[in-house]
Order: C-alpha cells, then structure tokens, then sequence
C-alpha cells in the first residue's frame, strides 16, 4: 500500500458524538474522534475529572499538564455546562439534539433527574444512538458496585490468569497482577465503539436510533482466552504462569529469557515441523551449540493449537536450555532475534512503550505521530493509529482541549457532509428476525472469511453476531486452531454431572475454543492453491462484500487475490488483513502469534512486580482479544464508509498497532517528561490511592482487591474492619500520608483479609461503598457470579457435531438491533467443510457430482 493510495478521511467523518464521560468511556470516545467523529466533549465546572488523573507535564499537577487527559482525549473539544443548572440543561439538550451519538458514563439515574435519560431523549430525536458504558450494568445485584481498572481485572478473572510461576510444591506465593494500566476501559471501549458503528449501520438502512450499552465487568470477563471454555466444557481451572499462558499444568520452560544487561527477550520453540533445524543452525552460527543436538531438541508436533495450549514434554527442556544460554551471551541491543524471525521462529525483544516510537517501521505507517501543543512551543510523541487503509485514514486531530475551548465554536450550526442516514431509509420489512424478536443490525452482507486464529477469526465472530453471513475458508493440510479446551468425553451430560476435570476429545470438529470464537458462521473446505480452487475463490468474491483474512502479508497476493485481483472482479470489495506487525513497512513478514504481538509492543514489559522482579506479562495472548476487537471495528467503519460513499478499500491493520495505541500515556511520558516506564504492580501511583493492592483471603490461592481513592472510602473500610483506630493513625490519615505509607498500610489490611472469607469482605466492603473485588477465576465467573448471569453473558448455541453449549455473548446490548452469538443460522462453529453442500450447490449452483468431482480432485 503506498502513500498515495492511502485514504485522507475518516469513516466516520460528518458524524457528531456529544460526550459526558470520565475514564470509563474516554477511551471509547477517543477511538470515535480518531475515526474522524466530531466529538464534542461536556465537562463540568472545574473540569472532567480524568484532569486530575497523572502523569502530569513537568510532573506539575495541573488540569491543563494531565497526560492521561491528553491521550484519551486528542482530537476532541471541550464546552462547560452544568448538568445542576436549568439554562445549561437546555444547552445540553440543544447540542445533543444536533449529533448523531451520545456517548455517556455518567452515574446510573444522574441524566434521567435531569430529564435527559435515554428514552426523552429517543422521543426528541429518534435517529438518535444512546451510548451507555456502566461499571455493572444498571440492573442486577452488583449494579450499585464501585468500580476500578483494578477491581474489574479482578472479577473479570484478567488477573487470576496473569502474575508468576507458583513455588516448588505448586503454592502460589505472589498474588495475580493487573496487567498495567487501564486495560479494563480498553477491553470494554473498544467494544462499545465497534457496537456504536453496527447501530450506525443499522441507522443507516432503517432511520432508527437506539440505546447501546455496556457493562465493563461483563466485557471483561469474556476478553480472556482459553479459561472460559477450559472450564465451561471440562470442568478444568487453569494456572497462571510467568510471561506465557496460563494452562491446567505448569509447563517447566520459560518463555521469555535474560539479557546480560538485565532486559528480556521472548524465544518461543513453537511446534512447526523444522524449528529444530533453524533453532540449531542459528546456535551453531554463533558457536553455541555445544550441548544441543537435534534429536535431544525434537519439538512435539501436532495438531493445530491455540499458542501456548499445545502439548509439552521434558524434550523441550534441552532446547530451552540452550537458548538461555544463547540470549544470556547477548546484550539487549545485540541478541540476533531478527536472525532468529527470519529463519521462521517465534523471537521478539521484549520492548518498552517508548521504543516502539522511535521505531522507523511505526512511524513509517503513522502509528505514532507528533502533535503540537501551541500554548507549550513544541509537540510530543502520540500513538494515533491502528491500521492503514486506502479508502479512509486515522484522524489525527488537534491535541486534547483546554477546559472550555470550544464553548463557541460547539455551539455553531454543523457543517454538510456525506448522509449519515440513506434517502431510502425504511423500517426492516420481510428480514429474518433474530432469536433476540428483532432485525439484526446488518443485512445481507456476506464474508469471505479467510480468518483464522483468534485475533482475525474474533473479529468476523462479531460481525456473524451482527447479522452478516460470514463463510469461513478452511483447507486440511492447514486449518484453524480447533484443538483447544476440548469437548468432554461423553459431551454435556458427562459435564453436567461433572464433579472434577474431565478427559477431552481430540475430534477437531469438537474444540470448545474454536466453538467460542467461530459461532455463527458458515464453514467451507477450499484448496486456494489448485486452479480450480483459485476459480470458486473468485467467483465467492464476486458475491461477498468483505474479504478478510488473518495470515501473514503476502499470503494472499501469492494465491492471486492480492487487493487489486480482488478489486477486478469487484470494484466496491472491502478487504481487510490482519497481521502481527502490518503489512506495510520492515516487519511485515515477522512471525507473529499474540505473546509476540504482547512482548514486541511493549505489554508484556509493562506488566508486574517492579524491578528488579522480572515482568509479569499477560498469561494469555491479550492482543487476539484486542487484535479481534479492532478488526471487527475496522471492517463495519470500511462498511459504514462504502454505504456513505459506495467505495470499497484495503485496510492494513496489526495486532502489534493496537498494543502500541493503548499504551499511549506511557509513550507521551516518555515525550513529555523523558520518563521511562517502570512497572508499579498492582499499585496506582497515577489515580491515588491506598490501600490499592491484592490481598490474601482464606482458602488456597484466594485474593481480594481493594482500592481506596478517598478518605471516606479509606474510613468505611476502618469500620468494616473493625479498626476504627487505624482511621486516626497519623501514618494513614489522610490519602496523600497512606500513599506514603503503603508497605505498612497493606500489611496491616493483609493481616485482616488473610483468615477472612474473599466474597463475604467483598460483600462488606462494597455495601459500606469500598471499591472491592475478588479475584475470579473461570469457575467464580460461571458459577458464582450473579451479575454475570444476570447480564446473559452466556448464550447457549447448538453445534452440529459439538452439541449444546454456552458461549461468550457480545457484551453489548442494542435495544432495537441486539446481537446474537449464533448470527442468522443460529448455530454453533462450523464443522470442517461443514457448509460445502450449501455454498458449492445453492449459492455457486454445483450439482451434486460435480461436487464429488472437486472433492476427488482434492479441490475440497
């Protein structure tokens, strides 16, 4: 993709967002403006209050010299009004009348008092979208919970599956780690924003508005990876494990391996058949093979797993070993790990964030960008992008606004722009109604879907979801990653009588994961590679609006459906790759699965005890979940621009972006202040408060956060410890004297949680309005969790082969368009090949011999 075939606007372009939230919606907000919404941000006198939240320009608080303001809030303007004030009421009401979205997190019933709740609202101006983002949800018995990034990684059951190896003899004697920092907004506002765009869609043929909203802790808890289904189908826990994936069994090998400076560098073995020979060949180049032969260093192959599930033998040990010694003969700078990509093996320095934005592949896609602050005299360093596209581009924008900026400028009649609502719009007549009772948010739209893993195969799974017929290519000699948290030997009935971990199948058509992340969609086999294949390939394409693929760049060009093949047979195609690093630029051809994406962005360094502990990182690959997110929102924006604009595009996006653009306070620290990130642990040194850690409840391997932000809060849990006394003590009496005492402030609240039961403090804590959270495995969240059920987390959908099983459902409810996991044909994922006779016979009109014929021929 060169320069000039880059897009110059963004999708969503003409599009007016009124926003009245803090750090829960923030983010959602900032991924609007940089899809090029008009985002007109409402704080209250004296300022949102995410100005207080650190760090801060030239460490000097201030609401103008917040840095977290300034990343969550670029590319958007600011106007006071007081929503306590009748004439300012009417101001808001004036402006909301004018946009196209409301996004909102406001307290539950605060906009309602003010006679601007959701449903006035939808009565004034019914094209209308009303984004909610909540800590609970509004309904249910933890709806009045106090929420935090810390409390929600908690429950959501982030933090049980990151932290570090447990002692010899299987205790764990380090409590989980919150990944760092705000991943909890992030997870659920990259979700909000993709569901924004689906009711625009939906909007867009039917003239209808709705109410869209989401519960943070219900985003969360699905965002995890191979823990959910382990548990919903085999009864099986998993175990954290430093810097690599949490299994049912510590494995006995690192992942990530010490430089001889003291930084970190990921060395997978991976599964391939060949690795051995490179991972020799590179030793021996460097003289350091002693030790080390083939056969001793023969890695298990197998099926196709999801990375960081497969299987594990001691063999594995000796090779590890040696490239601990290899790596440990190396300074960070000089470890040859790009040797080391080239010859196929999964290596990646672990990065800090500020790495990524002196690296000349990012700046060369605009991942991050130099700002200017005019009222400072010079710019600083952002993350701005997450993909590249030629019909579209990111929006830079301005730098976030001074308090009251634009309190004019907002105020002004909008400019014309491109329809945001289609001349012929009419309610949905004839279309088949989800289970849900009501029209799906898409319709016709089909999906050539060459996904596979769980960062691209995730992201169509929401556009099935959405109403979208998603058909999902698949070939034998290379299929997806079906075989993770299997189906249970004697299927449901076995685990609902199940008392303890069940043995699984190994019928690849029988994988709870892959069930989890490909429910809804149709399932072909094609070899791409025969003539014959390439042919059906095309003539799928004629029919399909979006191609969408997760391989390696050049995958596709190779088999001759390159962007500008594609764009021949149909002018208006959509196709959207998702890769590692991008297809643009010096690292295209990296090998890439999501603990690389983890480790090269610079997550898996953030994250853990400070130095010199060693990081933490993510005990899943957090970045499929984030990569499938940002997929599925880079295909409805090219959805949304081609109903505008009747123009198909590429989009070139990454996994590896996202990381980056999530990270962006630390990348602007680093530009403003000089400042490299150091890991805090499950601290808040940016957003005070203290007591804020995880502390040991009874039971094995049971842990309880707190989070204090104010004295009244700090008070209420005095009370319910029944320690008032330590209320008056001078070293904790007052926030600013316990952040200053935090090492004796949490021994003693670890003292009285140790012998106390998790959930009953919890309870306590929260009914006396303490921000508190136990630390949820799968099983606390299945089966213990009374928010969660009562938000319908869960969907039960029928697999031809699999059976009946609940799966994660999309986390945000539409009111007129919702969203359903098992998509338009109601089921589970499909079976290998499973949809050859509907797609060859019905849709392509083969007969039925000649289908028999390409299956022969080893076409299908």
């Amino acid at each position: 993709m060169d320069a000039q075939h880059e897009g110059s606007r963004g999708p969503l372009t003409g599009i007016r967002v009124i926003e009245l939230a803090d750090e829960q919606a923030e983010y959602c907000g900032l991924t609007l403006a940089g899809l090029g919404a008009d985002v007109i941000k409402i704080e209250s006198p004296g300022g949102s209050p995410t100005r207080r939240i650190g760090p801060f320009y030239e460490d000097r608080e201030d609401r103008e010299r917040s840095l977290f303001f300034w990343q969550y809030n670029r590319g958007k303007r600011s106007i006071v009004l007081d929503l306590h004030r009748p004439d300012d009421r009417d101001r808001i009401r004036a402006l909301i009348a004018t946009a196209d979205i409301l996004l909102e997190s406001t307290p539950r019933g605060e906009l309602e008092a003010g006679g601007l709740g959701a449903s006035t609202l939808l009565q004034q101006t019914p094209t209308l979208i009303v984004a909610r983002m909540s800590a609970f949800g509004d309904d249910g018995p933890w709806a009045d919970f106090k929420g935090s990034d810390l409390i929600h990684l908690a429950l959501g059951g982030v933090m049980m599956n990151c932290g570090y190896d447990p002692a010899p003899g299987g205790t764990y004697d380090l409590p989980p780690i919150a990944p760092q920092m705000w991943h909890a907004y992030h997870i659920a506002g990259e979700q909000l924003a993709l569901s924004i765009i689906a009711a625009l869609l939906f909007r867009w043929r039917t003239g209808k508005g709705q109410r869209v909203s989401c519960a943070i802790h219900e985003a969360v808890a699905k965002s995890t990876e191979v823990d959910l289904m382990t548990w919903v189908m085999r009864r099986a826990l998993v175990l954290r494990q430093t810097c690599r994936h949490a299994r049912e069994s510590i494995t006995p090998h690192p992942s990530i391996v010490h430089t001889k400076d003291g930084r970190w560098v990921m060395a997978n073995l991976g599964t391939r058949p060949g690795e051995t020979a490179q991972l020799v060949a590179l030793l021996e180049k460097y003289g350091m093979d002693a030790g080390l032969d083939a056969e001793k260093a023969a890695l298990p192959t197998s099926g196709r797993f999801v990375p960081g599930t497969g299987p594990s033998t001691e063999k594995r040990d000796h090779a590890m070993e040696a490239v601990q010694r290899f790596v440990r003969a190396f300074t960070y700078e000089n470890v040859p790990w790009r040797e080391a990509q080239e010859a196929g093996m999964l290596w990646a320095p672990l990065r800090k964030p500020h790495e990524n934005a002196m690296d000349p592949h990012w700046l060369a896609r605009r991942s991050c960008t130099d700002v200017e602050h005019p009222e400072l005299g010079r710019s600083f360093r952002y993350a701005t992008s997450k993909w590249l596209a030629t019909g579209t581009s990111w929006t830079v924008g301005r730098r976030a606004p001074l308090l009251n900026e634009d309190a004019t400028t907002v105020m002004l009649p909008r400019e014309g722009d491109l329809p945001v609502i289609d001349a012929a719009a009419r309610a949905p007549v004839g279309e088949g109604l989800s289970p849900r009772g009501k029209p799906f948010a898409l319709n016709k739209i089909r999906i050539l879907d060459f996904t596979w893993f769980l960062a691209s195969a995730g992201g169509t799974r929401f556009l099935s979801a959405f109403g979208a017929e998603s058909i999902k290519v698949e070939l034998k000699s290379h299929p997806d990653t079906r075989m993770a948290a299997m189906a249970p030997v004697g299927g449901r009935a076995a685990r609902d009588r199940a008392t303890a971990p069940l043995k699984g199948v190994t019928d690849p058509d029988m994988g709870g994961q892959f069930n989890n992340k490909n429910p809804g969609k149709r399932g072909i086999s094609l070899n791409v590679r025969h003539p014959k294949g390439l042919e059906i390939a095309r003539r799928l394409v004629a029919m399909s609006d979006v191609v969408a693929e997760g391989f390696s760049p050049g995958v596709l060009d190779s088999w001759g459906l390159g962007y500008d093949a594609l764009r021949a047979i149909k002018p208006d195609i959509i196709y959207v790759q998702q890769s590692g690093m991008g297809a643009k630029g010096t690292y295209g051809r990296f090998r890439t699965v999501g603990p690389i994406a983890n480790s090269f962005s610079g997550l898996s360094e953030m994250s853990g005890l400070p130095e010199p502990a060693m990081p933490a990182g993510w005990g899943y690959s957090y970045l499929d979940w984030m990569g499938a997110y940002s997929f599925a929102l880079a295909i409805l924006s090219a959805l949304f621009h081609r109903a505008r604009t009747g123009e198909g595009q590429w989009v070139d996006a990454s996994q590896s972006e996202v990381g980056l653009f999530i990270s962006g306070t630390t990348i602007l620290d680093w530009s403003a202040n000089g400042r490299v990130w150091s890991r805090y642990g499950n601290r808040s040194p940016y957003k005070p408060a203290a007591p804020h850690k995880v502390y040991p409840c009874a039971g094995a391997d049971r842990w309880l956060t707190i989070a204090c932000f104010t004295d009244a809060e700090w008070r209420a849990l005095t009370d319910v410890a029944g320690h008032p006394e330590w209320a008056s003590d001078r070293r904790f009496k007052d926030l600013a004297a316990r952040m200053a005492h935090q090492d004796s402030l949490d021994a003693l609240v670890g003292s009285w949680t140790k012998d106390r039961d998790a959930y009953a403090t919890m309870l306590a804590l929260q009914r006396a309005g303490v921000p508190a959270g136990v630390c949820q495995t799968a099983a606390d969240r299945c089966d213990n969790d009374p928010q969660l059920a009562a938000l319908s987390w869960l969907t039960e959908v029928t697999g031809t082969k699999i059976g009946r099983w609940p799966i994660a459902e999309v986390p945000v409810k539409l009111s007129e368009s919702p969203a359903y996991i098992g998509g338009r044909i109601d089921r589970g994922a499909p079976c290998y090949g499973e949809d050859n006779g509907y797609v060859y016979g019905e849709l392509l009109g083969m007969s039925g011999e000649e289908i028999k014929a390409l299956a022969e021929e080893g076409v299908i």
